[in-house]
């Protein structure tokens, strides 16, 4: 799949591991079970279909194969990184860069985990502890038909679409990796997640938004987005302002203005 300039290009980062599968139930799954064995940081695991691919809360995340990016990196975070929600973090800021140097737009990031254009989704970020180590599973959208099938037309999009042409997959893949690889390494120095957080915050589409946020045993609270917390925790005012929530799981709705 990669080409020589890709690979020489990759090996410039931490990335220089790729290991991409026509086929494969999840590069999470794989991804996670390599960290078990030792894998050292830097491995990516890449597929053009994945027959079981997840989403958060363990929802299926399908794509027709060959339209999208599905991939898995591993993570081991020194001791000096004490909020691994950044490392997600990263990747959606990595995510949002490759897609305005690569197809000319730049999409928004949606608590907790979400890359979108105009509150449609565009891709989706999956991280998950394993032991000492870190796997963030990205799966974005990029060369979908058009028209999307009715039951995504309102949720989702994909890059070729807000491009308005196909959009090279490979050269997408690369540059989200070498962002992720500045992105990350600036998070692993001293004082470092400032700027992370900074940024994630600059393109969170979700502050400043009157959003609807469904909790788990089936509580919801309405109320303004303010703050994403350095522990990942979103803080929405309620009661007018009255009251603060800390947010620490849940799923986000964007109410749009009455």
């Amino acid at each position: 799949m990669l080409g020589a300039g890709a690979k020489q290009t990759l090996a410039n980062t931490r990335f220089a591991d790729v290991r991409w599968h026509d086929s494969i139930d999840s590069t999470n799954r794989l991804a996670a079970d390599l960290a078990r064995e030792g894998a050292p940081e830097g491995l990516v695991v890449a597929a053009d279909h994945q027959t079981a691919g997840r989403g958060r809360l363990d929802r299926r995340w399908e794509a027709p194969p060959g339209s999208s990016l599905l991939m898995s990196m591993l993570f081991r975070p020194p001791r000096s990184v004490t909020h691994l929600n950044l490392v997600n973090a990263a990747a959606g800021i990595a995510a949002s860069d490759a897609c305005n140097e690569v197809a000319g737009f730049r999409p928004l990031l949606k608590w907790p985990n979400d890359v979108v254009v105009d509150d449609r989704k565009l891709a989706g970020i999956l991280a998950e502890v394993v032991g000492q180590a870190v796997v963030v599973g990205i799966g974005l959208n990029v060369n979908w038909p058009s028209p999307l099938p009715p039951e995504l037309a309102d949720t989702a999009t994909a890059a070729n679409l807000v491009a308005g042409r196909e959009v090279d997959r490979v050269a997408l893949f690369v540059r989200l990796l070498e962002r992720l690889d500045e992105h990350y390494g600036a998070l692993c120095e001293p004082g470092g997640w400032r700027g992370v957080l900074l940024n994630y915050r600059r393109l969170c589409a979700t502050l400043g938004r009157q959003v609807r946020v469904e909790l788990p045993g089936d509580e919801l609270v309405e109320g303004k987005a303010v703050e994403v917390a350095v522990d990942g925790h979103l803080l929405v005012e309620v009661d007018g302002g009255r009251a603060l929530r800390r947010i620490g799981v849940g799923d986000v709705v964007h109410l749009r203005p009455t």
